[in-house]
């Protein structure tokens, strides 16, 4: 059956078309060609024909034009559109006229290195042309190293490698930075955030090697669809670029059809929904099963594997074993991805489940299908992950099925929040001086920095290399500033929030052992803990030894019908400030934060049904995140002021038997979280979080609280007045829950008060007036924070913006000095939303927050300016 059968027959289902909220439909577009006045090598021209390349299409024949001509150009069109031989053909172009000439290509990932090696290889055997292609990264053979650098050409590589690899040692590297007359960077809206503005560093240290070995290369950028291409181009190399956009693409696109699909609800007084995971088993069966090959796309790793294992269950069920389907996601081995591309590429494989990992733009063949389980986050990830299929000029389709998330229930009920807006801008700021002040010790040890030198588009930098010199980093002489540390600086210097650090998978059921994956280390007490169902291509492993210090996991292959799910907690250990101000009763300050994650039990849930089979506990050692925030405190009077006022909530007196029937709670639910089965002895009222001597404690060892399923506060206790407190303190009512457990269950509270909808605007603003990702912040709203109480003081409600790379890189201050501004601009966005009672775009998705939380947070930011005037 073709897919147009499949999609008509899901029409005439009535079941699906009850849930299906939006059905668009994009219409096809043929292609557009147009000639260029580049006169191609005629060897160029035979390979291009050989690879069925006959005529340009129009968006590539103006970059191909553009770069002829000497332009920086900035390739900004769909997926699939062929951008890559925007860049191909004015290179090989280059080289076979100079064959001296050197190109550089650098990619986020190896993935998309090695697919592109593969690409450009294959057009330089078709048309036998004499130009050496080499890749260089930290899977290229130390016996092989010295041949790449010797050899001419194309090198291919990452900006990581560029970095520590390559830029320190460029002497060895002659003969690339004296003949470098292309620099080619692909998917450069990966580029944003701390890791773009590192990036753009690391391109400053290149232009500099560049300038001093006598060259001056054109650059040549793509990028999927954002909102500021250009412009994130030009801040990112810090060059003018001339752009081609989307309305230059002459790809042609095959009609494509984009379902929005909601499960039906299966708890009307919950108002739950059906899982998506098996929704979206059924919508990628119903193409596999006609023989459409499909991708699938899941949030998380664990989710790949479930997704993986319906899906199988379900073809084998239907009597189409024979159909080929696996998953791709980070952990499996290169090898084991790079077969996997292929055989998607030759057919071989009808489908894929698949994270992100598959977003970026490797080459993966004609897929009909593509299959969205959850919003991915973003409108740019959503049509990126839709754009896989159809990339050629077929007909194709994407469905995307709404998790229960409040969030994704907000675009199933405002569908024109996904197909009505522009995707999201991509945000770097290289001059962060955090950031920029390490580049500056990596360029001092490439090349002595001399007085008065500029460093990129942030000009002279004698002021920032005194501080240095006075610092002992560097040696000033008359008229240069050398490096004085100790080994290679780049060395200690990231370009990623994550840390490089990664556990080794041993599975020990195989005779030899072997190694069947990796993962990384912030990942592991997640999914590696002793007792873990690890799920790979489908299949189970028991792990039965986490050797935590070897960074090795030895697993055994186990038949199972559950799997393993880890309750992790996050909590503030620690706000040390730097510098605080107290007016008008709001303190605000900006400093260290220590943040603690550790992971304290997991379930065991039985797949298809996923009911709780039972508990278990993660004996691991905390992981402390020492890292810089912002916070704001709301001190005793003013928060009295806001409890009268009923923007703030008064901490509840849970009633006379409260002590009693807490008790009971504990004693039926065994002294066990019932969300992750932590232990222990005793426990503490709902709500009461504990002292800050409790929170200094590990996870571990701090006591057990009980919560209320429905929150105390709806049954409108009034001590004196009424005795509504028996029946919130019934014992259904109830459940024990650990610390880490029952802050994520008070966080849907949290969300639901002005305080959540502050926290809320300030994530959604802070990045704007930081150049940087949503990723690279968290924010965190109590309504009490322990941390904020001593002899004197109550805790105190609290918001802490803090940075997710340790020790920050400046963030925090930056929002402690725009603080009057911050406020004014979010009560500004608040004041000026066009929706009623809050939705994404201001204090967050109906669900999410209650239904005056719109109303409360924009009286809080109004009395907080008041009593602030800004200076």
């Amino acid at each position: 059956m073709s897919l147009a059968s499949v999609l008509a027959a899901l029409r005439l289902n009535r079941d699906f078309m009850s849930q299906a909220v939006a059905w668009e439909r994009l219409a096809a577009r043929p292609a557009r060609f147009a000639p260029t006045a580049v006169a191609l090598h005629e060897d160029l021209r035979a390979g291009l024909r050989t690879r069925g390349v006959e005529q340009f299409f129009t968006h590539q024949a103006a970059s191909i034009q553009a770069a002829a001509q000497g332009a920086n150009v900035i390739v900004a069109t769909a997926t699939a559109s062929g951008k890559s031989l925007c860049y191909t053909v004015p290179v090989l172009q280059r080289l076979l006229e100079q064959p001296a000439a050197r190109a550089l290509y650098l990619f986020p990932t190896k993935a998309l290195a090695h697919d592109q090696t593969a690409e450009t290889n294959a057009i330089i055997a078709a048309g036998k042309l004499p130009v050496a292609v080499n890749s260089y990264d930290g899977d290229t053979p130390r016996g092989k190293r010295g041949k790449v650098r010797a050899d001419g050409g194309i090198l291919i590589s990452n900006p990581d490698m560029l970095h520590a690899g390559i830029l320190p040692y460029h002497t060895g590297w002659r003969n690339l930075f004296s003949n470098l007359e292309f620099v080619v960077l692909d998917e450069i809206h990966a580029y944003r955030g701390v890791f773009g503005s590192h990036v753009g560093n690391v391109l400053r240290r290149l232009r500099r090697i560049c300038q001093f070995y006598g060259s001056d290369p054109q650059f040549i950028c793509c990028s999927a669809t954002i909102a500021n291409p250009k412009e994130h181009a030009e801040r990112l190399v810090e060059v003018p670029f001339t752009l081609v956009d989307e309305s230059q693409n002459g790809a042609p696109r095959g009609e494509k059809h984009f379902i929005l699909y909601n499960p039906p609800i299966v708890d009307e007084e919950l108002g739950l929904r059906g899982s998506a995971i098996l929704a979206a088993r059924d919508a990628a069966v119903s193409f596999l099963a006609q023989d459409v090959q499909t991708i699938a796309f899941a949030r998380t790793r664990q989710s790949v594997e479930l997704l993986l294992t319906y899906l199988q269950d379900e073809l084998a069920y239907q009597g189409k074993d024979e159909t080929a389907v696996t998953g791709y996601r980070g952990g499996y081995l290169p090898l084991e991805r790079r077969e996997i591309e292929q055989k998607l590429r030759s057919g071989e494989l009808r489908g894929v489940v698949a994270t992100n990992a598959l977003e970026l733009g490797i080459d993966i063949g004609q897929l009909d299908a593509a299959v969205i389980t959850g919003y991915p986050g973003s409108i740019a990830s959503t049509w990126q992950q839709a754009g896989r299929a159809g990339r050629r000029a077929d007909q194709s389709v994407a469905m995307m099925i709404a998790s229960n998330s409040p969030l994704d229930q907000y675009i199933c009920h405002h569908p024109r929040y996904l197909f009505g807006r522009s995707p999201e801008h991509a945000l770097t700021n290289p001059d962060n001086l955090r950031i920029m002040v390490r580049h500056l010790a990596c360029a001092a040890y490439e090349l002595p920095f001399q007085q008065g030198e500029g460093y990129g588009a942030f000009g002279a930098v004698d002021p920032l290399l005194e501080a240095m010199t006075e610092a002992g980093d560097l040696h000033q002489t008359r008229q240069q500033y050398h490096y004085l540390g100790e080994g290679v600086p780049a060395g200690g210097v990231s370009l990623r929030t994550g840390s490089d650090e990664t556990a080794v998978i041993h599975d020990i059921g195989s005779n030899p052992p072997v190694v069947i994956g990796e993962m990384d280390l912030e990942s592991v007490p997640a999914l590696l803990y002793e007792d873990a169902i690890y799920m790979h291509q489908a299949r189970t492993f028991l792990v039965e030894m986490l050797d935590w210090d070897g960074r090795i996991a030895h697993v055994r292959p186990v038949e199972v019908d559950y799997y393993t799910r880890a309750s992790i907690g996050s909590s503030i250990r620690a706000l040390r400030p730097e510098d605080e101000r107290d007016a008008g009763g709001l303190m605000r300050a900006w400093g260290d934060v220590s943040v603690v994650t550790q992971a304290t039990g997991y379930r065991k849930i039985k797949r298809y049904t996923h009911e709780t089979l039972g508990f278990g506990e993660i004996d691991l050692p905390e992981m402390t995140l020492e890292t810089s925030g912002y916070w704001l405190i709301i001190g005793e009077a003013l928060t009295e002021r806001l409890y009268d006022a009923g923007i703030l909530l008064r901490p509840n007196d849970y009633g006379p038997n409260w002590k009693s029937q807490r008790e009971k709670a504990l004693e039926r639910d065994g002294r066990q979280c019932r969300m992750c089965g932590a232990s222990d002895l005793t426990g503490f009222q709902s709500g009461d979080l504990g002292s800050e001597e409790d929170w200094q404690k590990p996870v571990r060892s701090r006591s057990l609280h009980v919560h209320h399923v429905r929150p105390f506060r709806e049954f409108n206790y009034i001590p004196g007045q009424n005795e509504n407190y028996r029946e919130a303190n019934q014992l259904d009512n109830l459940i024990t829950l650990c610390p880490s457990c029952h802050r994520q269950a008070e966080a849907g509270q949290q969300t639901r008060s002005a305080l959540g909808g502050l926290a809320y605007v300030l994530r959604n603003l802070a990045p704007l007036y930081l150049m940087c990702d949503p990723s690279d912040i968290q924010v965190s709203a109590e309504s009490r924070s322990p941390l904020t109480a001593d002899g004197r003081r109550p805790p105190a409600p609290t918001v802490v913006v803090y940075e997710r790379v340790a020790a920050g890189v400046g963030f925090s201050q930056r929002l402690f000095e725009l603080h009057d501004d911050l406020l004014a601009a979010a009560l500004e966005l608040v004041a000026d939303c066009r929706c009623r009672d809050g939705c994404p775009a201001c204090v967050g998705p109906p669900g999410d927050i209650g239904p005056d939380t719109k109303a409360v947070t924009r009286q809080l930011l109004q009395i907080l300016i008041a009593n602030n005037p800004p200076q």
